[in-house]
């Protein structure tokens, strides 16, 4: 499974997000974070965003490229820091944290 949710390339857009979400095969962790991610999506970066979705059973030699250790992993490509959050997703302020969209609490960006 290889899912294009849009198509990317890898120049940085200024607001723009470049994500790629690795998964292993079709298992109800890959299923549930590939819905909350397109959930968070929608939500916080409607239009500024581009979504890859890479299945490690058939494409495992991708999954050094990111340093993939464990699936689900989502890794913001674009902007710079490349940033990972692992886990199925299901906690939207800890996504949002990790990938720099919104601040941490009582911290100002």
């Amino acid at each position: 499974m290889s899912e294009d949710v849009e198509t990317s390339s890898d120049v940085a857009i200024p607001g723009h997000y470049n994500l790629r979400l690795y998964v292993a095969g079709q298992t109800p962790k890959s299923l549930s974070a590939i819905a909350n991610l397109k959930s968070i999506c929608e939500e916080h970066l409607a239009g500024r965003y581009t979504v890859e979705v890479i299945d490690l059973i058939e494409s495992p030699q991708l999954a050094a490229g990111d340093q993939i250790l464990a699936v689900p992993t989502l890794v913001r490509r674009l902007p710079p820091p490349i940033k990972r959050v692992i886990g199925n997703l299901s906690d939207t302020e800890r996504v949002l944290v990790g990938l720099d969209i919104v601040p941490i609490e009582g911290t100002e960006t």
